[in-house]
């Protein structure tokens, strides 16, 4: 049998059937936002780093499960791999925004406010739901760890930059209409210290002290197990938040929607297939090339939304960008994380890859 066969009957039903369990969400969350009055102002009325509170509680729940399972004794052996994190700065803040500034005015140039939801899209780099992808795709979860830090450090120094680079300078220095972006590294470093800095130190504390007092063994046939299915309870609970919150904005706007959707699927592919082409022609494992391609096809939507919201407003053009952002990303993720697993047998040796998939670690 294949590897991606092996793993695939390893799955619990909630992980067998997980693009349903997502459909489903994302229909649920949209139905509740069309059907329930003033949700969206009550879902939104209390925030956390400028996103809402259910999403802001949803994503943690999301993270702590995974952030749990890293063996962070390991973590050296990931620092110390240049290559890995060379490529993976390069994907992220060199090639990931240059080709979503492309496709943003090729495929969109008559419409400016959605063009620059993109761009903040493509400059919003992975953070959150990237390592739950990563997981299922039974990628180097140390290596996720280190390079989602590393790269939340580049975000809080660098976006504010760059999107002044790519919404004011090139289009001006090409002759194109730009737009301003008013935001903050505090902002930026705010959202990366509760979305990321919150559950990896969860996380720490989890594997440190419960190893010490109960042992290795205990927390990961007793404890792990326990706590590894609300990774994705907390998955499908932000996609039913946030689509209940932007719910009428995409079901009003289905040709918007389609139009700001055909360069994301574009973006998503070219990044995901760039970075697992760089990790084989680097000759690295399978795990750990499974792990570049999903950190440099993710993004951190939570902040492009904020961002964008914060800046244009709630019901503007590029808060609608953003938010069709997962609406792309969600489905299409899962569908790379079968593409993974079918790939698994192309590398020499697929089986030696010392990190279980987070449903090997959970049974």
């Amino acid at each position: 049998m294949s590897a991606d066969g092996e793993v695939v009957d390893r799955l619990s039903t909630l992980d067998r059937f997980l693009p349903l369990w997502i459909g489903l969400a994302m229909a649920g969350g949209l139905l509740l936002g069309r059907t329930v009055p003033g949700i969206d102002d009550a879902l939104s009325a209390v925030e956390v780093g400028g996103v809402s509170l259910p999403i802001a509680v949803g994503l943690l729940v999301m993270m702590y499960p995974v952030l749990a399972k890293v063996r962070y004794d390991r973590l050296d052996t990931v620092t110390a791999d240049r290559r890995l994190l060379v490529a993976s700065l390069a994907l992220n803040w060199l090639v990931g925004p240059a080709l979503m500034f492309a496709l943003a005015w090729t495929m969109l140039p008559d419409l400016p406010a959605y063009r620059t939801g993109l761009i903040i899209v493509g400059l919003a780099r992975c953070i959150a739901m990237v390592i739950i992808w990563n997981d299922l795709a039974c990628g180097d979860r140390e290596a996720a760890a280190v390079l989602v830090a590393l790269n939340s450090v580049f975000q809080v120094v660098a976006f504010a930059g760059l999107g002044w680079f790519y919404l004011e300078a090139l289009p001006r220095l090409l002759g194109l209409d730009g737009a301003a972006l008013d935001i903050s590294a505090w902002e930026i470093a705010a959202s990366v210290l509760v979305f990321l800095g919150v559950p990896l130190l969860l996380g720490w504390l989890s594997r440190t002290y419960g190893e010490r007092v109960r042992g290795r063994e205990w927390y990961e046939s007793a404890f792990l197990p326990r706590v590894g299915p609300w990774a994705l309870i907390g998955l499908l609970f932000t996609i039913v938040v946030l689509f209940a919150l932007q719910g009428e904005q995409v079901t009003d706007r289905p040709l918007d929607v389609a139009r700001i959707a055909l360069p994301l699927l574009v973006y998503f592919a070219l990044m995901w297939g760039g970075g697992f082409v760089l990790g084989r022609l680097l000759g690295m494992s399978y795990a750990r090339t499974t792990t570049l391609a999903f950190t440099a096809a993710g993004n951190n939507f939570e902040l492009a939304i904020a961002v964008a919201i914060a800046t244009f407003g709630v019901t503007s053009g590029q808060a609608l960008a953003g938010v069709v952002g997962p609406l792309i990303e969600v489905p299409v993720l899962v569908a790379l994380v079968y593409v993974s697993l079918a790939l698994r047998d192309r590398f020499p040796h697929p089986d030696t890859d010392p990190v279980p998939s987070v449903q090997e670690s959970a049974r």
